[in-house]
């Protein structure tokens, strides 16, 4: 799994909590320097409001000088539609993504791509990392697109078996046949063909 900085998208509307998204987009940008927290909107009262907390809050914490560069490679976007925000967000691929929204249930079934999700105004990306149980380990730069976070899956060793009868090794040997051709591999394309002879 591929991770590098930490990374959190919080996707906020009207029904979204202005205190409660700059508090976690602080504190994701609290874990370093090149740490990006993103917030994506359809609405520009929203990213007003949410910058006055955070400006608000900063000020209050130890950490305001590592949060300040991470802030200076952050972003507020805004878009005209829900489904654009969300094409965004599932190409960022963020390893976090909060939907601070009360409809945020019907907005998840948009995800396709993240690290993991926080349903809601009370799910802070913080409790991911203490307490909720989900893993720590997430996918980040965009690897959300094609990796998960470790798992205890992902400590499990897998053994595949395969058996393949007369009637099986009809239907599939001729494609088999076709594919070690192609790639010029007449061993594989011969251990098919004595079968089928047979």
């Amino acid at each position: 799994m591929l991770a590098g900085p930490s990374e959190l998208a919080i996707y906020a509307d009207k029904t979204s909590v202005p205190e409660f998204v700059a508090a976690d987009l602080l504190s994701q940008a609290e874990h370093g320097n090149d740490s990006q927290v993103i917030l994506v909107t359809k609405n520009q009262q929203i990213t007003a409001n949410v910058m006055e907390q955070l400006y608000r809050q900063l000020e209050l914490l130890p950490r305001k000088d590592i949060i300040g560069k991470s802030l200076s490679s952050s972003r507020l976007l805004v878009f005209d539609k829900v489904k654009e925000a969300f094409d965004f967000l599932n190409e960022y691929a963020p390893e976090h993504l909060i939907i601070a929204s009360k409809n945020s249930k019907k907005m998840a079934t948009y995800v396709k791509n993240a690290g993991s999700v926080f349903l809601g105004n009370y799910s802070p990306e913080s409790a991911g990392d203490y307490a909720s149980g989900t893993n720590h380990s997430l996918p980040t730069n965009g690897f959300a697109r094609t990796q998960s976070g470790i798992s205890v899956d992902s400590f499990v060793r897998k053994i595949t078996f395969q058996k393949i009868n007369k009637k099986g090794m009809k239907n599939i040997g001729p494609s088999v046949q076709i594919m070690a051709r192609a790639e010029g591999l007449d061993a594989h394309k011969s251990a098919v063909d004595f079968r089928l002879k047979k």
